[in-house]
This record gives structure tokens, sequence and C-alpha cells, in this order.
């Protein structure tokens, strides 16, 4: 038992990976596979929201997967990081209206 505790606490606490500018794409979002920049033609914007290019999936602009991007720039999670999932979280860059 005394040796099964001392495993535990020695072990590396499970983080999310970084984007490629540096900031940390929190774990919520990222098992360290499914986030991802992407270009800026991957993602467009209509009245009902982001549109995924790839999926053609709708994100609203007031769903909580929306996430201000740290860096300016598309960041995509998709399940398994895959490109045909569905969207995880979404990281925007600040909107131009």
């Amino acid at each position: 038992m005394c040796i099964l505790l001392l495993l535990l606490a020695g072990a590396a606490p499970v983080l999310a990976h970084d984007a490629p500018t540096g900031w940390k794409y929190p774990f919520s979002c990222c098992s360290g596979m499914d986030c991802r920049p992407v270009q800026t033609k991957a993602v467009s914007e209509k009245s009902a929201g982001y549109i995924i290019q790839n999926t053609g999936e709708v994100v609203p602009y007031e769903d909580t997967r929306v996430r201000q991007s740290p860096d300016g720039d598309f960041h995509w999670c998709s399940v398994a990081g895959a490109e045909d999932t569905r969207t995880i979280c979404l990281f925007v860059p600040p909107r131009a209206f």
C-alpha cells in the first residue's frame, strides 16, 4: 500500500499540449492531440455562427466551445484531432464587427 502511494505521489500530472506560439491548450479542450492551428479559410463566419469548413458544422457565436484565441489565430480542437469529427473547442481571433 505504501509503495502504491509513493508511486502515485510521484506521477506527473496530465497536461494539455502547447500551441505552436507557446500558450497551452486547456485540458478541457485537448487531451494532447485534439487541438491544432488552422488556416483562416478553414473557418468562416455566417449569421448562425462559425462554420467549420471540413465538416460543415455550425458553432454558434455564443456557444461555450468558442474561446478567445491568445495568439489571434484560429485553433480547432476536434475529437481525436480528426478532420471529420465534431468540435470540442474553437479558438477564434477577435471579431472585426
